[in-house]
């Protein structure tokens, strides 16, 4: 299933473009959720970096905030999971996207500048999307691939379209006898971290690198920036195969996973079901919730590539100016309302009122 909603909103470039549209989202009430009104006392800029699979979410959600709070501007800036987290610890934005949380010993290796010392961080998930895999094939829309099969085709141990183990899952289907060019992100990305993460756990043998943000060279394919980069190389390519948040695969041909005995479409309820079946992971603070993912569950309608993409702060900042916006920003995106206008926007699944329940005491401490 496409999501093709997202074929309506237009890829983040970086900061500058944003700002035009920050600025814009303030003449415009379209996105607004419908409590809002000019009696909002806040004021200022707030400024964030990261994840570009939240391009599009965050569009929209900046867009609603800022209708709703007149005077704040609010600067997303997608330069990926990995850079943002960087930015965020140097104290250059005031929150991060990350398509994965910040692991326990960088929290405890800091520093995170906007910060107040000696205080902790607050992160939880607020962008759920299955991360689809994209391919550029002439004649063929949707093919089904088991994990040990999608593991060798990004390690290159398989680089023809019609090789056995391809054509074995695909019967009916004519694959040309072309050569495969596997995509990858360039940078360091969440969304890499995330889709190793499931080979790691679905196709150990076939995928022995583990999960890695940061692409291993020795595997060669095609090196591109961002997901923007990711799904033009592909579309642009012969061949070609690549992996991208799904609110990005546009008309592309996409891949039917093999969950048990099944294959399983992307789609964003399937993404959400994995999520509400996976428990938090262990020696976190109350407000570090980040999700332990069940990458092999068999479980029915469940989609096991997904990326769960965070927002990040600070228990307590610095600039306590900075805390008032952050919170209201945060607990607009988790909200109902929030949630719903990302889905609208991006094909995101909204999170589930249990995890909402969770989440919003985590925003609720930040100060």
């Amino acid at each position: 299933m496409k999501l093709s909603a997202l074929t309506k909103v237009a890829a983040i470039g970086g900061l500058a473009a944003l700002t035009l549209t920050s600025c814009a989202a303030n003449e415009s009430g379209s996105t607004a959720p419908a409590e809002s009104g000019s009696s909002s006392s806040l004021s200022g800029e707030l400024v964030g970096a990261g994840a570009s699979s939240q391009g599009s979410a965050q569009e929209a959600w900046v867009a609603g905030f800022q209708t709703a709070n007149a005077d704040v501007t609010v600067n997303y800036d997608p330069t990926g999971s990995g850079a943002g987290r960087e930015t965020f610890q140097e104290g250059a934005s005031s929150f991060a996207g990350s398509d994965r949380a910040f692991k326990a010993e960088e929290i405890t290796a800091g520093p995170f500048a906007s910060c107040a010392a000696d205080t902790g961080i607050v992160e939880f998930p607020a962008y759920i999307s299955p991360i689809a895999l994209i391919f550029n094939v002439d004649g063929v829309d949707s093919l089904k691939l088991d994990a040990p099969t999608v593991a060798k085709i990004f390690s290159g141990s398989i680089t023809k379209w019609n090789d056995p183990a391809i054509a074995a899952q695909n019967s009916g289907t004519t694959l040309p006898d072309l050569n495969i060019t596997a995509v990858h992100r360039s940078d360091e990305s969440g969304t890499t971290g995330n889709f190793t993460d499931y080979l790691a756990a679905a196709a150990p043998s076939d995928w022995t690198v583990g999960s890695i943000e940061s692409w291993p060279t020795e595997f060669g394919g095609e090196g591109a920036q961002g997901t923007s980069g990711v799904v033009e190389a592909v579309s642009n390519g012969v061949g070609t195969i690549g992996y991208a948040d799904a609110s990005r695969a546009g008309e592309l041909g996409t891949v039917e996973i093999k969950v048990g005995d099944e294959y399983v479409a992307y789609s964003p309820e399937a993404a959400a079901a994995i999520v509400d079946a996976s428990p938090l992971e262990e020696g976190r603070t109350d407000h570090d919730l980040a999700i332990k993912l069940d990458r092999t569950s068999s479980a029915d309608g469940v989609y096991p590539i997904v990326l769960v993409s965070y927002l990040v702060g600070c228990e307590e900042y610095a600039d306590p100016a900075n805390a008032e916006i952050v919170k209201e920003y945060f607990s607009y995106i988790v909200s109902e309302d929030g949630q719903k206008i990302a889905a609208d926007a991006a094909g995101s699944a909204p999170i589930s009122a249990e995890l909402r329940a969770k989440v919003q005491p985590a925003i609720d401490a930040i100060s």
